[in-house]
């Protein structure tokens, strides 16, 4: 298929923050597509040429695209910077210029899909001696072959910066419409933006299909290929395959013990709420592997924990969610997550940093055992499990500390427990419950001291001027919505510190955003959405301001959360229930 065919699709996406009316285009190419081109394109049109759980990165900086788009037209690199500088986006700025080449291109190829996917995967695989140089190349090609609006998504591609607002729901939707939606006499009236629906249920049967393979596999890639040439019995029979790491299951706060009952129902377990990182362990022939809750495979740093898992839980193959905590070698003590976070990126002296900066296991679910996947299972079985394959070993490993109870008093109790030994709260869980991948859907919840705190992306900020001068200040923070956009809320300023001793500091926040910076505008920059912070406020307010329609008053940031996704973050319905909530408080 032609790229430009694609390209439509971006602009038709780009176009309208409709999201019934962006799942309609979607399902409409996708349907029509060759199973070798759907894969590509279900990939593409998330800005993504490898599924989410697959650890390459593009890995491109902005200044080398900024010598592909002076290679592939011959324009001076003193003109594209000047017209970035205009744009503030560098796709805007291949647009504008790859129209205005100064020299002919002959034998240009005309630009597929293929060819645009194959290009930008090669580029993430290439490493070592002249590296730059042949990424270099496999830009160039495609920008000198490029029409305008090609190029403006091929280079927001590269970036990681495609921007056209489409998240996992439009995604299952998209699949489902496609796929199905002749079989369940689905219309959509474009005008009136108006789903049209012979049977709700029988249309929730195929969705909640496409959504569960996609829990197992964490690829719509796979699951909009099996759709179309397997259809639902095919969605129905994919397996979850240990190795593959899924999206961890999330939580969502409530105010008090009370409240944590009325939403997941009594009796309830109740569990420790560990401040560490969360750890999927998969075991598959013999062989063991760790996984961060952002997909990343950490087996290497984590030595002692591969030994643990081998020597303390019985099986040949299963899943198991856990939390790492670190605690002091010397007194025992559980230890904040900031200080534990920094083993996750060492590469070297892993020995002597895991006997400096010790870490226990704290399992607390499992998801697969012995090839069955335990994801229907209620909850309480699931736990039962564990308690029959995992052989305790404090300061090793452990089964998270649990009560189940429906008495208000006791899980009070056990809360103020948990606290005192230097935990963050508790977690309390429905006792029936499935595990569900990437929700928060009401089955568990956490209790906190504290309601007052966000999971934020850093998109923005400023130079600093005087004793700042050097380092990013002012860090400009989004939401996002449930399309993927990601969409301001505030700045902070506060909280940080001027040298790294403890906590987050200037120098850190600017050496992990400047290679990330995307456009620059005076002192003002644009960052890519990757460093996700912890942020407390008093309150928040509406706001004409910022793209979410709120702001925080008096943000903090109170620490960086290296475990978090950018899609995991605190979302615009969340922020929109803090602020009814505290308006009627």
């Amino acid at each position: 298929m032609e790229y430009s065919k694609l390209v439509e699709l971006y602009e038709k996406l780009g176009s309208t923050t409709k999201r019934l009316v962006k799942t309609y285009e979607i399902s409409k190419l996708i349907k029509e597509v060759s199973p070798d081109d759907l894969k590509r394109i279900v990939l593409l049109v998330q800005g993504r040429v490898f599924p989410a759980w697959d650890e390459r990165k593009i890995g491109v900086a902005s200044r080398l695209i900024l010598k592909a788009i002076n290679t592939a037209t011959g324009i001076d690199t003193k003109k594209i910077e000047d017209e970035w500088r205009k744009t503030g986006d560098l796709g805007e700025t291949a647009k504008n210029l790859v129209g205005k080449k100064k020299q002919a291109t002959l034998f240009t190829a005309q630009l597929t899909v293929k060819k645009v996917f194959d290009n930008i995967q090669k580029v993430a695989g290439i490493e070592g001696k002249g590296a730059v140089e042949r990424k270099l190349n496999l830009i160039t090609e495609l920008l000198t072959s490029a029409k305008p609006n090609d190029a403006k998504y091929i280079v927001r591609t590269v970036l990681e910066e495609l921007r056209v607002g489409v998240g996992d729901g439009s995604l299952r939707d998209a699949v489902t419409w496609a796929f199905f939606g002749s079989k369940i006499g689905l219309k959509f009236d474009m005008e009136k933006n108006e789903l049209v629906l012979k049977d709700r249920e029988e249309y929730n049967k195929y969705a909640e299909a496409v959504q569960g393979a996609y829990d197992l596999t964490n690829d719509f890639a796979v699951v909009a290929l099996t759709a179309k040439q397997k259809g639902i019995k095919g969605l129905e029979h994919i397996s979850l395959h240990v190795g593959t790491p899924l999206k961890v299951m999330l939580y969502q706060k409530a105010k008090n013990i009370e409240d944590a009952f009325s939403i997941v129902g009594k009796p309830a377990a109740f569990e420790y709420k560990y401040d560490g990182f969360r750890m999927q362990v998969h075991k598959e022939a013999g062989k063991i592997e760790i996984f961060t809750r952002r997909l990343e495979n950490v087996t290497k740093q984590f030595p002692e924990i591969v030994k643990y898992v081998k020597d303390n839980v019985k099986g040949k193959s299963f899943v198991l969610d856990s939390e790492a905590v670190g605690f002091s070698p010397k007194t025992g003590k559980y230890r904040p997550f900031q200080e534990m976070s920094q083993r996750i990126k060492r590469k070297y002296n892993i020995e002597k940093m895991a006997k400096e900066l010790p870490i226990e296991l704290n399992v607390f679910d499992i998801i697969s055992y012995e090839g069955k996947n335990m994801i229907k299972e209620p909850f309480e079985k699931r736990r039962d499990l564990l308690n029959k394959i995992v052989k305790k070993a404090p300061k090793k490993i452990v089964i998270a500390e649990q009560l189940i109870t429906s008495d208000a008093d006791k899980a009070e109790k056990f809360y103020r427990e948990s606290l005192k030994s230097g935990n963050e709260g508790v977690m309390v869980k429905n006792l029936s419950a499935v595990y569900k991948p990437g929700s928060r859907v009401g089955y568990g919840v956490k209790v906190k001291p504290t309601m007052a705190e966000l999971d934020l992306v850093i998109v923005g900020a400023e130079w600093g001027t005087g004793k700042r001068a050097g380092w990013l200040s002012s860090f400009v923070l989004a939401c996002i919505d449930e399309d993927g956009n990601f969409l301001e809320v505030g700045k902070v300023g506060t909280g940080i510190k001027e040298k790294a001793e403890e906590g987050a500091s200037f120098g850190q926040l600017t050496e992990m955003l400047k290679p990330l910076i995307t456009a620059e505008k005076g002192r003002n920059v644009k960052v890519k959405p990757a460093v996700v912070v912890e942020i407390t406020y008093e309150e928040i307010q509406k706001s004409p301001t910022y793209a979410s329609g709120y702001a925080l008053r008096f943000p903090r940031l109170m620490r960086i959360r290296e475990d978090r996704r950018p899609e995991e973050i605190n979302s615009l319905s969340e922020i929109e229930d803090l602020y009814y909530g505290q308006k009627k408080r």
